[in-house]
């Protein structure tokens, strides 16, 4: 990956002189210094060594217009771009401590919080595009849900990619779970023309002792230009963190999804759909890590490829030393839609424990042609039946959406790829 050294330490001394509080520049600089000495990060089988992540230049850094809305509801929404968040909050919650702010307002107003969260989930010295990440965010929000407090409904987030200057958008979501808390976030990533800017897109979620955080989030940015997503939750004594991911977009893509069940009976649920079309590519890592005893964590992988695509599924279950009666489940599942694509499901077991419970499926293949014969025999068409059997094939991640219109836009979303590619 080609980038300019001295250019970006130039543009950083832009950033930090930025009239930003004293603990993100350190943040920054501290997070620079990696830039030199980390890799990139790996994925097994999969290469992008070559993509231009690391573009000229950043955008330039311009926090948005934040803006708060009081209302009576129950419901709790967020609407993001470059230039403005809107947060519309309810008064009740509002009462109870619940934060929601765009991050360099809350950097400005709490710089305490940032001294506690930012970058401890994900941290900067783990591989160059987290340093360089760090180094350069240019947008992101921030989450605070206290102690004891339970969101009735979930909090709809959409975040709006399009951006008139050129430059890699580093967009950071910290999320923090206070203890008992409990709520669901629905992470809707739009643009509504193709964008040229690359874009890492990190996700960090601490999630306090006995919290529940659901974390859905679908993708189907119209880009041209590659995107690196990392998304981590740290999950403490008896929290719970479940995602429930849909890769939809147009994009190169590669990037992981992380569950640190660093509590005793921590649980982590990690499922995530996947799409691909024309000559696009996908790689991912998803990877539970047991690192106390009797902590649970699983995942479910879905994918299908179409076109001249290429899909990569590694699927890691880590249970380290010391974690006993631990249970790591898995599975990667894809179907090759087309004779021109390619694609690997790899599960990989990380055992350093006796007393676990541990397992894994993969298959990587075509359309079940028992359930096609079945539809055939009824009168319905072939293209029909394969969207139908496709549709199966990935419900179990789709339902975990807990949004009926967000659930149809990934079917419609679907429908129209595959008609596309008929």
């Amino acid at each position: 990956m080609k980038f300019s050294y001295s250019h970006l330490k130039s543009q950083l001394q832009q950033y930090v002189t930025n009239q930003e509080p004293e603990e993100l520049a350190k943040l920054r600089q501290s997070a620079f210094q990696y830039v030199t000495t980390a890799q990139l990060p790996k994925v097994t089988k999969f290469n992008f060594q070559d993509w231009p992540l690391i573009s000229a230049q950043s955008a330039p850094l311009h926090f948005p217009e934040a803006v708060e809305r009081l209302t009576d509801s129950d419901q709790v929404t967020v609407e993001a771009s470059s230039q403005k968040v809107t947060v519309v909050l309810p008064n009740s919650l509002k009462k109870q401590g619940l934060i929601i702010s765009e991050l360099g307002s809350i950097i400005k107003k709490h710089p305490q919080m940032l001294t506690k969260y930012l970058a401890k989930v994900i941290q900067p010295d783990e591989n160059l595009l987290a340093a360089y990440h760090t180094a350069f965010i240019n947008q992101g929000l921030f989450i605070y849900v206290p102690r004891n407090v339970e969101l009735k409904k979930p909090l709809h987030l959409t975040v709006n990619f399009d951006q008139a200057v050129k430059g890699t958008i580093n967009f950071h979501l910290l999320i923090v779970a206070g203890e008992n808390s409990r709520f669901q976030i629905i992470d809707h990533l739009v643009s509504s023309r193709q964008q040229d800017n690359p874009l890492t897109n990190f996700v960090e979620i601490m999630a306090e002792e006995n919290s529940e955080v659901h974390f859905s989030s679908l993708d189907h940015l119209a880009q041209r230009s590659p995107s690196y997503y990392q998304y981590r939750a740290a999950i403490k004594n008896y929290a719970k963190a479940d995602w429930a991911i849909g890769l939809m977009n147009e994009c190169n893509t590669v990037g992981g999804i992380d569950s640190e069940l660093i509590g005793e009976g921590a649980h982590a649920n990690s499922q995530l759909i996947a799409l691909t079309t024309n000559d696009q590519q996908l790689g991912i890592n998803n990877r539970v890590i047991n690192r106390s005893p009797h902590s649970r964590g699983l995942i479910n992988q879905r994918g299908v490829a179409l076109g001249n695509s290429r899909l990569i599924f590694n699927g890691i279950g880590q249970i380290i030393h010391g974690a006993h009666g631990s249970e790591a489940e898995q599975q990667n599942r894809l179907l090759m839609m087309s004779p021109h694509a390619t694609g690997d499901a790899n599960p990989i077991l990380l055992i350093d424990e006796n007393d676990v419970e541990a397992g894994h499926a993969a298959s990587v293949g075509k359309i079940n042609q028992d359930q096609l014969y079945y539809l055939l025999s009824r009168g319905i068409p072939l293209h029909q039946a394969q969207r139908m059997v496709i549709r199966g094939f990935l419900s179990a991640v789709i339902t975990a959406v807990p949004d009926k219109n967000v659930r149809q836009e990934m079917v419609d979303i679907l429908e129209r790829k595959l008609m596309e590619n008929a």
